[in-house]
């Protein structure tokens, strides 16, 4: 196990910060989860530095609560309404995500909004070379892990309920400015490539976009693969999801080709072959044909504003470490990634056009 996985696998005590009165949630799910019965342990999710996550267990079922931070929020961020709500859409169409239960959104309850989900029994993977499986397997999980994407992709989202679940076109234009908002109220520091970042990716943006329902933070370790196979069960941490451009969301997903075993479990450097991981061009053929596109051409414009989207988001964390309301025991560590994270995204904007 890596110190990665070590640091965000598996679940602990309650933090004092967390903690809640169990006997309210218990009367809670008394009236509005079916099959509920017994009274309740609680034990949290190591990961879900975000949203704090929540392993309830009764006596013979296990469920799943995902609840809003409690103290000062940005605005729009930990939105578990949303999170339920895509859920509980694209789970009617049989989509791997766990079965929704109940939504609560008055605070009196556990002193934030929060909502209950199935939990699901399977294994949870941080490090993309997949060390602890067997190559055919490795190959069987990016398969399913590309197909589920794909599948996400190309759901009718107006036929499932979802056609206000966010605004149609210009997503990408829409998202730099949201995340250079968000930038700025969490920012500790002048980091002199986001500020380029800022400068140049809104007058640089692709043609063509489409929309369709994307996760917004789809990556290996937000996907619960079966105890037995390298099916996808479950993805799971649709905080960021909404409607936006789909290459977008794949191109976010596609920097785990992009970078080293030491970021986010990468592959970059990797002899992918020999490990049985499709390489990136192959990758992205898979994710064309199932999604009936010829090809990406401005996929390193996608993937530097993907980086620049992630310096911006681990930015918020780092605001959190400063205000004393990061929640993941590994906040601070992540806090450090944003200056390097912007110069790779800023060597990557060049491999898109940039000019120093």
């Amino acid at each position: 196990m890596t110190g990665e996985s070590e640091a965000y696998s598996g679940v602990k005590e309650v933090s004092e910060a967390h903690r809640f009165d169990l006997r309210r949630l218990e009367d809670f799910m008394a009236r509005h989860v079916p099959g509920f019965a017994g009274s309740v342990t609680v034990r949290q999710f190591k990961g879900g530095q975000s949203n704090p996550t929540y392993l309830i267990e009764t006596p013979d079922r296990k469920y799943v609560l995902r609840r809003k931070p409690p103290g000062k929020l940005l605005p729009s961020a930990h939105a578990v309404e949303r999170e339920y709500a895509v859920m509980a859409a694209l789970g009617g169409t049989g989509f791997p995500v766990p079965k929704t239960y109940a939504l609560c959104t008055e605070e009196t309850v556990i002193g934030t909004a929060f909502f209950i989900m199935d939990h699901v029994e399977g294994r949870i993977f941080w490090d993309g070379r997949l060390p602890e499986v067997t190559v055919p397997e490795r190959a069987a999980i990016y398969d399913s892990m590309n197909a589920t994407l794909a599948r996400l992709h190309t759901t009718d989202y107006r036929a499932i309920g979802l056609a206000e679940f966010g605004k149609e076109g210009a997503y990408v234009a829409r998202q730099i400015a949201r995340w250079t908002k968000q930038y700025r109220l969490s920012e500790t520091s002048r980091i002199e490539p986001m500020e380029k970042l800022i400068a140049w990716l809104p007058q640089h943006l692709p043609a063509g976009e489409t929309t369709s329902i994307v996760h917004g933070d789809y990556r290996l370790d937000n996907l619960i693969i079966a105890p037995d196979s390298g099916a996808v069960r479950a993805v799971i941490d649709w905080e960021l999801s909404t409607l936006g451009d789909p290459l977008a969301d794949f191109s976010y997903h596609l920097m785990q080709w992009r970078m080293g075993a030491t970021q986010r479990g990468g592959l970059a450097g990797e002899d992918l072959a020999l490990l049985g991981i499709p390489n990136e061009a192959e990758y992205i053929k898979l994710y064309c044909e199932r999604t009936q596109r010829k090809s990406i051409p401005d996929i390193d414009y996608y993937v530097a504003y993907n980086m620049f989207r992630l310096a911006a988001i681990l930015q918020g964390i780092a605001g959190r470490v400063r205000d004393g309301t990061a929640t993941s025991a590994n906040a601070a560590e992540q806090a450090k990634m944003v200056a390097p994270l912007a110069q790779a995204a800023w060597e990557t904007a060049k491999r898109a056009g940039a000019r120093d």
